[in-house]
């Protein structure tokens, strides 16, 4: 049965989850780091409770020395200040970095272990998003975000118990909007997450539109369509801005809402302890350090609304962080359990049915043996299942029903790494990588040696086009291979093909972008190329594969007809038809 790629359930990613595999393994420098910041945070109160010397005892009593102590520890504390919150940005910035670097790569190696019909269904741009963007976020719960956001509590309950100490009194009378701006806060971030969640799906597609757009900028330019391409990419924009448009309202509303709130407490401090003053219950320097104190423990309270909505970002890049990390993988290691050294390339497809979508089958019950060094052509309309059949032998799709043997053994319990390492593929439309065509031939055989790749170059008749440019192997081909013809193009992929030696091969349309010239010298190498491997030549060009084992009719997602080329020229029936209309054209 073909896998899904399915997540599951798409349950919000929890603090818990978050603290066991991102916090806890990371402990040592988190502490260090809310080591610092505890430090920088106490040093930092030093200069309020300062300020109740200053007023109480140093300007009534004219105490010149007191003044210079006085000076010497808020001047110490500064520096304190200043050193730990340089450590504090250095050590924690870098490890947020290290660890975004760490994630990016797993999200990319996951994605790559997905089956192929999971990037039929994504565009590679957005996929380039899930990788490089939606892991970003989490900077803030490594880096310094989380120990501001601890820092900033200690800070407030220290502030807290300071002011109680002044006046139990005054200090009540703050505590209540704290509390109401704490609740309110806590609703605020619940309702802000799933919005973060929306921006990055709508940046995915976004930049999944772009890069198809920069991909495709020939076919817009040839059709004249740069302006519904711009207006597409306007919309996308346009929906990218109303959603953070309703993010920033929300986060500024709290902000707002900290600041009067807040403000207001501090406006009723100042009757109330001015009252106090009258009364002589408090000093003038009781006053101003309960002032200070106040402003030390509102400030974190108002910075934690940014934090807050800093790490509700960064937990909604982590939720579809972990929606790919759950995507079941195309091997699944405990069926996959046969690991074979060698194979001969016997394969056999028992009662194979197959379907992209359930109750739609594309393949019926197809059965058919391609022995080992034989060449089997696919011919048939467009749409009849041909690339299927191929995607199957390949096991880039996996039978709903039925059994494909290879070497007499269950494909779909043969390890992919086993098989793929001796499968080549040639497609119509070959990607190359963008580099050197040396660098592109030699892809599936990085170490491979120069006179193999020499050998493979000369096959495939690269070395006729490429003699012809200045540097040769060594030229640079641009991005998809665009300043190559698609004969070019065509030959390194068979070059490629040819050196990766494979005992298993997948030609599809593997002439289609020549012209007669280039066909002619490519005829000779892929024959080379085929020889004592089991090779499926998908085919529209009939010509190609006259001297095919054997040929089978595909029509309807079952085989029409098969035998070899005399055989069924012999029969008149389907590919007679199709054989002799080509002739004609």
């Amino acid at each position: 049965m073909e896998p899904k790629s399915k997540s599951k359930p798409k349950n919000k990613i929890s603090i818990a989850h978050v603290f066991k595999t991102i916090v806890w393994p990371r402990r040592r420098v988190i502490s260090f780091g809310l080591v610092l910041i505890v430090i920088s945070r106490l040093a930092g109160l030093v200069l309020p409770g300062a300020s109740k010397y200053l007023m109480d005892d140093v300007i009534v009593g004219k105490d010149y020395q007191m003044l210079k102590m006085l000076l010497l520890v808020v001047g110490a504390a500064l520096l304190v200040q200043s050193v730990t919150s340089f450590l504090l940005t250095n050590i924690l910035s870098v490890e947020a970095q290290r660890l975004i670097s760490i994630l990016r790569a797993q999200v990319q190696q996951k994605i790559l272990q997905l089956p192929i019909r999971f990037f039929d269904n994504h565009k590679s741009g957005e996929l380039v998003s899930r990788i490089m963007t939606d892991v970003e976020g989490v900077r803030n719960i490594v880096g310094t975000g989380l120990v501001q956001l601890i820092g900033g509590l200690l800070t407030s309950v220290v502030s807290l118990f300071l002011l109680i100490q002044i006046s139990p009194k005054m200090t009540l009378f703050v505590l209540l909007p704290v509390v109401v701006f704490a609740g309110i806060s806590l609703k605020a971030f619940a309702y802000i997450r799933p919005i973060f969640r929306e921006r990055g799906k709508i940046n995915a597609e976004v930049t999944g539109r772009l890069v198809e757009t920069l991909n495709g900028v020939r076919v817009i330019k040839g059709f004249h369509a740069e302006p519904q391409e711009v207006k597409t990419f306007e919309e996308g924009v346009e929906r990218l801005f109303l959603n953070v448009k309703k993010s920033l309202t929300s986060t500024s509303l709290i902000t707002s809402l900290a600041t009067l709130l807040l403000g207001l407490a501090s406006a009723g401090i100042m009757g109330i302890g001015g009252s106090m003053m009258i009364e002589q219950e408090i000093t003038t320097g009781d006053f101003l350090s309960f002032t200070l104190y106040l402003g030390f423990m509102i400030a974190p309270l108002v910075q934690m609304s940014n934090i807050g909505s800093q790490l509700t970002e960064a937990f909604a890049g982590l939720d579809r962080t972990e929606e790919i990390m759950n995507m079941e993988p195309e091997e699944d290691s405990s069926i996959r359990t046969i690991s074979l050294a060698e194979i001969q390339g016997d394969i056999r497809f028992d009662n194979v049915s197959f379907a992209y979508e359930e109750e739609k089958e594309v393949l019926h019950n197809i059965s058919f043996e391609a022995k080992a060094g034989s060449v089997t052509a696919l011919v048939g309309t467009s749409g009849s299942g041909k690339t299927t059949i191929a995607g199957l032998a390949a096991t880039f799709l996996n039978p709903n029903t039925g059994t494909i043997y290879l070497d007499g053994k269950d494909l779909s319990k043969v390890t992919l790494g086993s098989f793929r390492s001796r499968l080549g593929v040639v497609l119509q439309d070959d990607f190359l990588f963008e580099g050197t065509i040396r660098e592109n031939i030699l892809f599936p055989r990085p170490q491979a040696s120069e006179e193999q790749l020499k050998q493979a170059v000369d096959a495939a008749y690269v070395s006729e086009f490429c003699d012809r440019f200045e540097l040769g192997l060594d030229t640079v081909i641009g991005e998809r291979g665009v300043k190559l013809s698609g004969g070019q193009r065509q030959r390194i992929a068979i070059a490629r093909a040819i050196l990766a030696d494979p005992k298993v091969l997948i030609l599809d349309e593997a002439t289609s972008n020549l012209d007669t010239e280039s066909e002619s010298f490519i005829q000779d190498s892929l024959s080379k190329l085929m020889k004592g491997r089991t090779t499926f030549v998908i085919a529209h060009r009939l010509s190609t594969i006259r001297q095919a084992n054997q040929i089978l009719v595909v029509e309807d997602g079952q085989i029409a007809e098969r035998g070899t080329h005399d055989e069924l020229i012999t029969k008149e029936g389907r590919y007679h038809q199709l054989y002799t209309y080509q002739a004609r054209i």
